[in-house]
Formats: structure tokens, C-alpha cells, sequence
């Protein structure tokens, strides 16, 4: 019979996809017998035979890629009742809040965050949670001082009667007393807590309106620059003594900006929690989560210690990473940013080789890995170990000392918050202290990307560890996704961007499998998702050439009568109804299915190709990266709105590339609808293969060409279409020219 201590605490469970394999065989050998035949005949056509080659060839390699993230799936299945049963004792855990702009991510949005972590169901002791805003808000703190005193009601109200929604505006949403088995108590409970939660947002909004008086504890705040202002650090809630029915530690922070340094966005944010909080509380283990991912599951940090306390993950897995799952997701997914067939088919594919990466939020992270030990040194770090690790930590010797007592696996015993404690954390918070230390580098997040977060995993799995990837029901976090066409092509653009600096820099995998322990197929896996903004030229060229087919009564497909016509036939009808079948055993409907589809050519065409012209631009030394934070919406009457799901575009050229591509296209059908192209060259003109071709990229494109005759944020702009008329009539210049020769 299985004891307390027996009981495992996660299980590891190996997915059975003989079915996905052969489909994912059969479409490459399709595409590398269409690759064959482009190569057979290629000295027998001109430029666009070879153009379609080279774009099909990286689109063979791209498919090479997936089948090696997709071939091994697997899943882990944790169970928190078996953790507790145990004797262990539960280990401390900080978590990370971070915030940058009051205005795109809403204090309230903050406070709901902290509010979800602060009721977790963990001994409260044991719990710390530090807010960065790298803003420097009076406003954001404001609000958190004001939540830190409703916490004092909502924790014990939450923790007395087990609920389960632990952010407050999205549990009050709910008609929670509408059930006649409640009791006079709770419905009397429930309805005080929820006037003292109006009341704070109340106040809030109150105080975005009339400003907050720089007096008191607001007096640090008075005459502060975004950009240019001394470091700031409070402490707003402290569990004196440890007690465990007590409301957890909160911290504010907001670290020193100078306009000559740099300040390294998220990561440096990230790297500055790190250290404040190893001088204060030191936990083991560090949870971090964006501004808006609010938790959905009380037992998350239970989850998240089955898989990191089992003494055989202490030498194998490095960080829990839980998924990004939106709240209030609009209906079939109109802007394809939900990614719940990415998560289920390709996350779970990566679970089956070295791990997934980490995404930035939702993670937890073992302090010491992230101080930068390997599997082999974990647990036994000698003295000269020891010495070189703390050496690279800078000057601060209180830091030096917690980080040594951090990689003995240890807290900071005494916790307090002496004088000398807060002027030690304003030192490690300073635009110098990084300078001749290793931070960003061998120490904390890395630093040189727009996808820190990516970074920061890739340099942990090539030290060798792993990772794993928690998804509990219900999901641990939920948040807010980028809502309309403008956020969520900056979102993307942002990732493509992060992601080609990478590739393109000394962090290449490549490199950490040639001279690190990255393994070959994880090293795969993130070729393909660092490609992701160079797949974007032959995506777009590959786009053009129906157009450019169609007007020069030329081709670039297989004649109808010929055998390879049906084999791009097969590819489209198989690859197609493949997809389409994903979506649907998620639980997906038709409709967001083939918004998904368009949604990545879209994205691929218009965010990616501007991610990677940042990137070319950055190497060229013609101008730096931005780093650009999307804004969030909290509101619940979103998924219900009828415009939500509507494509909105602005001023920003990132729209140029779809609206000439689909002007290009309706020019083209309208040339072959009017018979206005020119003489075939020896017969061969355009076919019914560029026709379907150009058909397709315009029902791809029907959000832009309803743009076109929309108004206000619904419509494109008049400055993208006057540039992208100019783009189309040089494009047709350059068919006209090529015609005549």
C-alpha cells in the first residue's frame, strides 16, 4: 500500500500521435516531391521558377522543423493533495509583480494581480510579493497602499469560504449569490466585501482623475521624472511575525532611471527584484508574472512545488512554466492570439525534448539557476564555486552574503526590514551597480533582446537543465490578450524582433548546442521559433508572385494537366484538413480556424517583416530596438462587444505590406476578369493555380479590404493607402518593364 511518502507528486505521461506523424510524413514528401520537380525543370523557366523554389524550399525546412517540435509529446499531471500529505516542510517563494505605463496597464489591473496572489493557498509566512513599476506612478502606488488595506479583508474572506476566483473584479462579476443554498452569513459577508472593493475603485478612479498630494508616505514622489528619478522602495505590508494567518509581505519598488543609462526594460526590472528580495526575504524559489495575469487557481504555487520539491527534479528542472490562457477570449479567436493549438500540440511537443521555454510570466524559477548553477555543481557547490559565482554579484556584501546562503538552498533566516536592510536595496537598485558585475549576462535575466524572457531560458536549458510545464484545471492564470489589429500586430512585431536578435547574435542555439549542453532537437525547436521573423521575405514573396503571374500573363505553378499540379493540390487539401482537425479536437470551431490561418499570414506579412527590418536596421547601426508595451483592458463586456472582434488599424506604416498586398491582388483579378494582360510568352500564360492563389490571399486579406471602405479605427488610414497605391503602381512599373523586354 502506498504511504504518504511514496506518493509521487507529478507524473510524467508520454502521448500517443502515431496518426499526427504519418500526416506530418505525408505532407513533407509531398512538398520535397514538389521541391524535386521545381529543381528538374528549372533551367527550363525564368526568374519567378527559381523564386518559387527558393520560398518552397524554406517552407519545406520550416515543416522539418515542426515535425521535430511535434514528434514526442507529453503532458505532466501534478497532485498538491500528495505534497501535503508529505512532511516536508514547504518551501518560501517571492513573487515578482511588474508594471510600466499607468496608463496602457490600469492600476486596477495591478492591484487585481496582487490581490490573487496575496489569497493563494500557501502559509502566508511564506509568501512575499514585491510590485516593480518601472514607471515610477504615484497613481500605481496609491492603489497599492489602498489594496494592501482591503487585503486585510479579502484574504480571510477568500481563505474562510474556499473561493476559488481569487481576483476581485472577476469573482464580483459573477452572480455568486444567485445559488439558494448560501448562507444569511456568507450573503452578508459577501456583500460587505464587495462595497469595500467598489470603494477602492472608487478611490482609484478618483485619484487618476484628481491626482494624489505628494505628502506623508506620497512625499518621495513629488517632482519625479518617468525617466529620470532616485530609486523608491516600500514596504506596505509585513507579516511581523511570521504569523501564518496573516496577509504575506508586499513591496514596492521602483528602481533609479537616468537618462544616460540604460535600464534594460523587463529584464532589468526583473534582475533588480531579484536582488532587492534576496536581500529581504531570499526565497528559494521566485514566481513572476506580468501586471494582468491574475491567478485562477489557488493551488498554483502547490503545483508548481510537485514538480520543482520532488527530489528528483532538484538536479533536472530548472523552472515551472504555467501557459497564458486569456479571460473573456472573444468568440473563434479573431485576432489568433489565443493559441490554444499552439500550447496543445507544440508546447507539449517541446515537453518531450529539453523543456519549453520560458514565456516570461507564470513561471517559477529556482533562485540559485537563475544565480547561474548547472545540474552538475547543484548540490554541491564547493568554496571556489562558490567564490566565482559570488564574485560576478557586485559590490553590495549583504547581496553576496544572501546569494551564498541562496545557493545552500537557504532563506534569509531573520527576516527584517532594519534601516540599513532598505538602504542596502536602494544601493542594488542603482543605475551603477550593475557596471562590472555580470548581471544580464552570466547572472539573473539576460539582457540583449526584446524577448528577455526567451533569452533568459535559452541560456538556463544550455547549461543542461530542463523544464516542465504545469497546466492544472483550472488554469493557474488567466490575463488579458492585445485586443485589435493595432495591439496585437505591435505584440508580434515586438516577439519577431526579440527573436531574430537573438538568432542573429552570440546567443544563437546553434552555438549553445556546438559548445553548451543544449541538445539537438531542442536547439531545432527554437530555430524554428527564432525564423519566425525571416520566414516573413519568402512569405511575402511568395505572396507577390500570383500578382506578378497574373499581370505578366506568365506563371510560376504547374499547368493543370500535369501531375504536379495535383501534388500542390494535396499539400493545400491535406496540410488544410490537418490544421482544421487540430482546432477541432481542442474544442475550436471552423470559424477560428481559419481566423488563425489568416491571422498568421497577416502577421507574418505585417509584424514580422517589420520586426525584421528593426533588427537589420539595429545591425546596420541606422537605429536601436524599441521596446513597446501593448495596452490592457480589464473590461468584461469586451467578449460581448459586436465590434470587439473587428480588425482596427492607426497611422503606423506596419499596415503598408497587407494593403499593397491585397491592392495587388484585386489589380490582378481584375486584369484576368477584364482580359487586360498581355500576350503569353510561347503560350504559357497565368493558369487556374495563380487565380485560386490570388483568390486566397484576398479572403486572407478581407479585413484589410474592409478597411479599405472603413471608418474611424475600423477603416485603414489614408496616409497607409496613398502609400501603398504608390508601392502598387511601381509594382506594376516594374511587371510592364519586364513585359516589354
Amino acid at each position: 500500500m502506498a504511504t504518504s511518502t511514496t506518493l509521487p507528486l507529478y507524473e510524467r505521461i508520454q502521448r500517443k500521435n502515431t496518426v499526427q506523424r504519418i500526416f506530418d510524413v505525408i505532407i513533407f514528401f509531398l512538398l520535397l516531391s514538389l521541391l524535386v520537380y521545381r529543381l528538374l525543370f528549372l533551367n527550363d523557366h525564368g526568374l519567378t521558377w527559381l523564386l518559387a523554389f527558393l520560398c518552397e524550399s524554406s517552407f519545406t525546412i520550416a515543416w522539418v522543423l515542426i515535425i521535430n517540435t511535434k514528434w514526442n509529446p507529453v503532458e505532466y499531471k501534478t497532485y498538491p493533495d500528495h505534497l501535503l500529505q508529505r512532511t516536508i516542510e514547504l518551501r518560501s517563494v517571492d513573487m515578482f509583480v511588474t508594471t510600466a505605463d499607468p496608463v496602457l496597464e490600469p492600476p486596477i489591473i495591478t492591484i487585481n494581480t496582487v490581490l490573487s496572489l496575496l489569497a493563494v493557498d500557501y502559509p502566508p509566512h511564506k509568501l512575499a510579493c514585491y510590485v516593480s513599476d518601472d514607471a515610477c506612478s504615484l497613481l500605481t502606488f496609491y492603489s497599492l497602499v489602498e489594496a494592501s488595506k482591503f487585503a486585510k479583508l479579502w484574504v480571510p474572506f477568500c481563505k474562510k469560504y474556499d473561493i476559488q476566483v481569487r481576483a476581485p473584479f472577476r469573482y464580483f462579476s459573477n452572480d455568486t449569490l444567485s445559488s439558494s443554498d448560501i448562507s444569511w452569513e456568507f450573503r452578508q459577508e459577501w456583500m460587505r466585501i464587495k462595497d469595500e472593493y467598489e470603494q477602492l475603485g472608487q478611490k482609484i478612479q478618483l485619484a487618476a482623475q484628481n491626482s494624489v498630494a505628494c505628502t506623508g508616505e506620497f512625499a518621495e514622489f513629488a517632482n519625479v521624472e518617468r525617466e529620470n528619478h532616485p530609486s523608491i522602495i516600500k514596504v506596505i505590508l509585513e507579516n511581523k511575525e511570521d504569523l501564518p494567518d496573516r496577509v504575506p509581505h508586499l513591496v514596492y519598488m521602483s528602481r533609479e532611471k537616468q537618462h544616460t543609462h540604460l535600464h534594460n526594460y523587463k529584464a532589468g526590472a526583473m534582475n533588480v527584484l531579484t536582488r532587492v528580495s534576496g536581500l529581504i526575504t531570499n526565497a528559494p524559489y521566485m514566481l513572476n508574472v506580468d501586471c494582468d495575469m491574475f491567478v485562477n487557481n489557488p493551488k498554483v504555487v502547490l503545483h508548481a512545488m510537485c514538480l520543482l520539491l520532488d527530489p528528483n527534479s532538484e538536479t533536472e528542472i530548472a523552472f515551472a512554466q504555467f501557459p497564458q490562457v486569456l479571460y473573456d477570449r472573444l468568440k473563434d479567436d479573431p485576432y489568433g492570439n489565443q493559441m490554444v493549438v499552439f500550447f496543445e500540440y507544440m508546447v507539449r511537443g517541446i515537453l518531450g525534448i529539453q523543456g519549453v521555454f520560458y514565456n516570461g510570466t507564470g513561471c517559477f524559477h529556482r533562485r540559485k539557476i537563475i544565480y547561474g548553477l548547472s545540474p552538475d555543481n547543484v548540490d554541491s557547490v564547493d568554496d571556489k564555486l562558490a567564490e566565482e559565482i559570488l564574485s560576478k554579484f557586485g559590490s553590495s556584501k549583504k547581496l553576496i552574503e544572501s546569494a551564498a546562503h541562496a545557493l545552500e538552498g537557504k532563506t534569509n533566516l531573520a527576516y527584517n526590514l532594519k534601516d540599513s536592510i532598505i538602504e542596502e536595496a536602494h544601493r542594488v537598485t542603482s543605475c551603477e551597480y550593475e557596471y562590472g558585475t555580470s548581471w544580464g549576462t552570466k547572472l539573473g535575466m539576460r539582457y540583449g533582446s526584446m524577448t528577455e524572457d526567451v533569452l533568459t531560458g535559452l541560456s538556463i536549458q544550455r547549461r543542461g537543465w530542463r523544464s516542465v510545464y504545469c497546466t492544472p484545471d483550472p488554469p493557474a492564470f488567466l490575463g488579458c490578450g492585445s485586443g485589435g489589429g493595432s495591439s496585437a500586430m505591435t505584440q508580434q512585431k515586438r516577439w519577431a524582433t526579440g527573436l531574430l536578435e537573438i538568432l542573429l547574435s552570440k546567443n544563437c542555439p546553434i552555438f549553445a548546442t556546438l559548445f553548451g549542453k543544449l541538445q539537438l532537437r531542442q536547439c531545432l525547436v527554437y530555430l524554428w521559433m527564432f525564423l519566425w521573423g525571416l520566414r516573413s521575405i519568402p512569405e511575402l514573396c511568395y505572396a507577390t508572385l500570383p500578382a506578378y503571374c497574373i499581370i505578366t500573363n506568365s506563371f510560376f505553378l504547374p499547368k493543370v494537366q500535369e501531375p504536379a499540379f495535383y501534388v500542390l493540390v494535396a499539400v493545400f487539401v491535406i496540410y488544410n484538413l490537418y490544421t482544421l482537425s487540430e482546432y477541432l479536437r481542442t474544442g475550436q470551431s471552423i470559424r477560428a480556424w481559419w481566423n488563425n490561418q489568416r491571422m498568421a499570414r497577416i502577421i507574418s506579412m505585417n509584424a514580422c517583416f517589420f520586426g525584421f527590418l528593426s533588427v537589420m536596421f539595429k545591425l546596420l547601426g541606422i537605429s536601436e530596438t524599441v521596446f513597446e508595451v501593448t495596452k490592457k483592458d480589464q473590461s468584461s463586456d469586451v467578449a460581448n462587444d459586436d465590434n470587439a472582434g473587428r480588425f482596427t488599424f492607426d497611422e503606423s506604416p506596419i499596415f503598408v505590406p497587407g494593403t499593397t498586398i491585397l491592392l495587388l491582388h484585386l489589380t490582378a483579378l481584375i486584369a484576368i476578369f477584364f482580359k487586360l494582360q498581355p500576350p503569353a510568352h510561347d503560350g504559357h500564360g497565368s493558369g487556374l493555380g495563380e487565380v485560386l492563389c490570388s483568390v486566397w490571399l484576398v479572403l486572407c486579406f478581407w479585413p484589410f479590404l474592409k478597411g479599405l471602405f472603413g471608418k474611424g479605427k475600423h477603416g485603414i488610414p489614408m496616409s497607409t493607402i496613398f502609400k501603398s497605391v504608390a508601392l502598387t503602381l511601381l509594382f506594376l512599373h516594374l511587371c510592364r518593364k519586364t513585359t516589354i523586354r
